[in-house]
């Protein structure tokens, strides 16, 4: 049977990704930013997962005000990188696996959580940063991944509770699958922020410290915690932390932390990472 390992949570900012395309990762404002990730490109590479579930958001590249899933999932064999209008990022193609999708939409449907099956979208910066940012640059990504896509960007967004159930039955999905994989979930996005209006770059790094916290020590606390509370304390952007809770349900009741990294600043953002093994 498929074996879910590890999941790992990591902003998706833009500016890191262009960092790296444009050979910047070395200047002094990045250079601790990126020392962060040192730990997990080293443990990746002896981990070998074959297949990431990778839980992020579009930023109207593959989806727009006519069609805004709550929940979608990609269930083709490839996917390319999408132009959010500076041409697609210079990465390889994301290899799907689509198998391992298929079971986990019709696992998931028939656990009661309403997938939208997508066989063709392009992936933007939330999916192909956090691949950057764990394998760097290579001619081709090292794993397959399944993209879930999650609405954060339009009102009404899911809510935590929602998210995590949602990675309950995801891992019940993956648990499921007879093959016998390697399968990480990583949740990105966030950590607080905010891109514009008078906020614009509001940081607060007690609620992310909590936050990274109660992943491991009370993550019942995090399932509750409202959009409103999101907004206030964490900028208009910070609900995207609700896709960590996706992750986190994903790998069971305990876990254990093996590595975390939070910086501040990347652009006007904070930068959060951290690691997670399942107890079993």
């Amino acid at each position: 049977m498929a074996r879910l390992t590890a999941g790992i949570g990591s902003s998706h900012i833009p500016a890191l990704g262009a960092a790296i395309d444009n050979g910047r990762t070395a200047e002094d404002y990045w250079t601790r930013c990126f020392a962060g990730y040192d730990w997990t490109r080293t443990w990746e590479s002896d981990q070998k997962p074959d297949v990431i579930v990778l839980v992020y958001n579009d930023h109207a590249s593959a989806f727009d005000m006519n069609i805004i899933p709550t929940f979608a999932i990609g269930c083709a064999d490839r996917y390319t990188s999408a132009d959010e209008g500076w041409g697609p990022r210079p990465v390889p193609d994301v290899m799907g696996d689509a198998d391992l999708a298929w079971h986990i939409a019709q696992s998931c449907i028939l656990d009661e959580f309403d997938l939208t099956m997508i066989s063709k979208m392009d992936v933007d910066h939330g999916l192909t940063v956090p691949l950057s940012m764990m394998f760097g640059q290579p001619d081709a990504w090292p794993v397959k991944v399944v993209p879930i896509a999650v609405n954060v960007v339009t009102y009404p967004p899911p809510t935590g509770n929602r998210c995590y159930a949602l990675g309950e039955a995801i891992g019940r999905a993956i648990a499921s699958y007879p093959e016998d994989i390697n399968v990480q979930i990583w949740g990105t996005g966030g950590m607080s922020h905010q891109l514009q209006g008078p906020r614009a770059g509001l940081i607060n790094k007690a609620w992310d410290t909590r936050f990274l916290d109660d992943l491991t020590a009370d993550p019942d606390r995090l399932r509750t915690i409202p959009h409103i509370e999101y907004l206030r304390e964490t900028g208009s952007e910070g609900i995207e932390m609700v896709m960590w809770l996706i992750m986190r349900g994903a790998l069971g009741a305990n876990v254990r932390e093996l590595h975390r990294h939070y910086h501040v600043p990347a652009s006007n953002t904070a930068v959060g990472h951290i690691v997670l093994e399942p107890v079993r």
